[in-house]
């Protein structure tokens, strides 16, 4: 059982009897559920008590987002997240909610474990963030984040990833970097405060496309595609939006890669699972990212069974001086070569650590020693490329 369940949820909804099926979905989870058909309903029954608000777009005397608008200028309201379902794909609803401090949007149809990960998901980071919307700093960051999501502000970059020996190109790993100044320059940051105030999903998607279109049209059918994936975008259920980017931009899924990043905790173990079996069936493989010797690695690898995994720099880095790092390289070999899973090496800065990762077996490397992040692409010289 989730360890916030027992929390108040306030479910706003004209609808009677999708109230009682959200009711009744939710008090089985261990939820306690208040119900209002309006936006008095709704302002009346807001309290202290109330962890989080589930507010339908579609309302009989105000539209959801004024409602929302309405409760974020009532005082005991202003500090609770929200959830707003809509029936509209537009994504835009995730900028907007943004500047009202709002945590999250669904789009019908969704599926009952999808809503169950997004309150848990909520519920958690809102339990672990204390913000004065008030302060000039929360109010900043607000601003950025829309901005550069309005103006799709990333610029993409590509590392190659090689097979060692015999060398050859694998595939190019995208990295998106915001175009903004100050602390939120720095990518960690950028995106740890895009998880922070729900808008992951819209920052990762801007990358994504970008990326997707430039890989649509150079590669030619022998280069893979790694993209970073937090596991909050598994958790949220989109697949089918996901499939249909890389469909209208003509990439198939299977030549992609999802590296599986650490930058959020799985809320709902398994609803991850297994909306991360379902990416697999319609073609992407998967890596664990930055994999070190910790259980959470090691329970990604169990459960995932992944096509690659990749080594975390701090231990690629010095291995051929380090006869602990060595070991571990040595250990990790073994257990990808016995599991037919590629095993690549991260953080490749040197010729002495490449020679030794090319000795203990590593099936394939990037870093700087080998080609830094480059924003423009030239195939024939990266496949040309030879140590």
């Amino acid at each position: 059982m989730s360890a916030i369940n027992g929390k108040t949820i306030l479910i706003v909804d004209d609808e009677p009897a999708i109230s009682q099926l959200l009711t009744i979905l939710l008090t089985s989870h261990g939820y306690t559920t208040k119900i209002a058909g309006n936006a008095r309903q709704a302002l009346e029954s807001v309290s202290p008590n109330i962890d989080l608000i589930v507010v339908d777009m579609q309302l009989p005397d105000f539209e959801g987002m004024k409602i929302c608008q309405q409760l974020k200028s009532n005082s005991p309201a202003r500090d609770i997240p929200f959830i707003i379902i809509s029936g509209s794909q537009n994504n835009s609803y995730g900028s907007e909610n943004l500047c009202l401090g709002n945590e999250d949007y669904l789009i019908k149809p969704f599926e009952p474990q999808e809503l169950l990960a997004r309150i848990d998901l909520v519920l958690r980071r809102n339990n672990e963030k204390s913000i004065d919307i008030n302060s000039l700093q929360y109010q900043e960051t607000i601003n950025e984040l829309r901005r550069v999501i309005d103006e799709e502000s990333v610029n993409v970059f590509f590392q190659p990833i090689y097979f060692l020996k015999p060398m050859r190109l694998l595939g190019l790993e995208m990295l998106s970097r915001p175009q903004t100044d100050g602390l939120m320059a720095n990518p960690k940051v950028f995106f740890k405060n895009a998880l922070k105030y729900g808008v992951y999903y819209e920052v990762e998607m801007i990358g994504w496309r970008k990326a997707i279109k430039i890989a649509a049209d150079l590669f030619d059918g022998r280069e893979e595609l790694f993209l970073h994936c937090d596991p909050c975008l598994i958790e949220c259920g989109k697949l089918k939006t996901v499939k249909n980017i890389f469909y209208d931009l003509g990439m198939p899924c299977s030549d992609v890669f999802l590296e599986i990043t650490e930058r959020s905790a799985i809320v709902a173990v398994d609803a991850f699972y297994q909306q991360l079996r379902e990416y697999r069936q319609d073609g992407f493989k998967i890596v664990v990212d930055d994999l070190r010797a910790g259980d959470t690695s090691l329970e990604y690898i169990v459960e995932t069974k992944p096509e690659a995994v990749k080594l975390d720099r701090h231990i690629t880095n010095g291995v051929s001086k380090d006869v602990y790092k060595n070991s571990i390289v040595k250990l990790f070999v073994r257990f990808c070569r016995e599991n037919s899973i590629i095993c690549v090496a991260e953080g490749i800065e040197n010729k002495q650590d490449f020679d030794a990762l090319i000795e203990l077996g590593v099936d394939a490397g990037q870093g700087y020693y080998l080609c830094r992040p480059t924003e423009n692409i030239d195939l024939k010289a990266m496949h040309a490329l030879r140590m």
